[in-house]
């Protein structure tokens, strides 16, 4: 069952978009130039290189396979690509932040989401195309896109294919490009990586910090604001997608469209914990729109707690960020390498 957005639309596209706390764009031209040079000295980019960015902090030896794997494929294709395996997500941010400003015109990004992510955070707005190397344990935004999961043919499809402009979604600044979410989610990832740090395997943490997190986490209130209604409420979880993500199986959690230009909102207040996990499983099976937890699109979104601060999670990985929360949808504003029309 997909909860649609159309008859929000309209409404919603007169709404002026929310800067979401970016600050206005300087213009010390000579500076910048200045900075660029140096830049593409050290780095030695330029608009005609291909940067390929992998994630060497997460398992540094997979990462070195990899990169191995990858210099062959390339060489292959006939293609001089620079693998960097950078120490984690800021750096490859910079890294594909700094390709951009040489004027690429593509970079690749090798990991799971939260290194698409970083990439996409350099990337947004610019002329410089990603290409996708869907490395990670789920893949979301590749399997959304109809990138090949193959890593061979990931990398010809990010040299070969062609040009898709997709929405990314937006909080207090920072770029996300499947969704983002406060309350038990980030909760959950903290629980969990804290559990990996003492020795845990991935999976085993994962259940034992679901299980923990369910248990004992506590609802928090806050007050939904959109250009459509407010909402207030004690929640458990509010969940902010990059467009619309159904709900009913065979296709839970996936995402017909990427460039829809709207923000799916999922709210689920508190109604104790069975009774959320009874509404979520009726939402999987196709229950009754009215049955499933508050959800509805809106191009912007400001949330409201009463704290100063919260965890909120984005593609996977967790941030702290001052409140309140300015979420927007920028639409268009990514270049993806997809699959050519009718390769395959």
């Amino acid at each position: 069952m997909l909860l649609g957005c159309a008859d929000l639309r309209c409404f919603a596209a007169s709404a002026k978009p929310t800067r979401a706390g970016i600050a206005p764009e300087a213009d010390p031209r000579a500076f910048l130039t200045a900075m660029n040079d140096s830049i593409e000295r050290s780095r030695g980019l330029s608009a005609d290189t291909t940067l390929c960015l992998l994630n060497g902090g997460a398992h540094s030896g997979a990462a070195q396979d990899a990169r191995n794997r990858l210099g062959d494929i390339f060489n292959q294709l006939g293609s001089n690509v620079r693998i960097e395996l950078p120490a984690g997500g800021g750096e490859i941010e910079a890294m594909a932040r700094e390709a951009a400003q040489a004027g690429a015109k593509l970079v690749i990004a090798g990991g799971g989401d939260g290194t698409i992510n970083a990439v996409a955070n350099a990337l947004a707005g610019t002329e410089t195309a990603l290409g996708v190397l869907p490395l990670g344990t789920l893949n979301h935004f590749a399997k959304d896109l109809g990138i090949p999961l193959d890593l061979e043919t990931a990398a010809s499809t990010a040299l070969r294919g062609t040009v898709r402009r997709v929405d990314v979604g937006e909080v207090n600044g920072r770029v996300f490009i499947n969704n983002s979410s406060i309350g038990l989610y980030p909760q959950m990832v903290r629980e969990r990586e804290a559990l990996q740090e003492k020795g845990r395997g991935k999976w085993t943490a994962f259940a034992e910090a679901l299980v923990d997190t369910l248990r004992r986490s506590p609802a928090i209130r806050v007050r939904l604001w959109t250009p459509e209604r407010i909402v207030s409420s004690r929640t458990e979880l509010v969940f902010v997608g990059n467009n619309e993500y159904e709900l009913a199986m065979p296709r839970v959690a996936a995402r017909l469209r990427l460039d829809g230009g709207m923000l799916w909102i999922w709210n689920v207040p508190r109604a104790g914990r069975f009774r959320a996990a009874w509404a979520a499983f009726r939402a999987l099976f196709a229950a009754p729109r009215s049955a499933t937890p508050f959800a509805f699109c809106t191009q912007e979104l400001r949330v409201s707690l009463r704290r100063r601060s919260v965890d909120v999670a984005m593609d996977g990985e967790v941030l702290r960020l001052r409140t309140p929360l300015l979420y927007r949808s920028r639409p268009r504003a990514l270049r993806v390498i997809v699959p050519a029309e009718g390769a395959g």
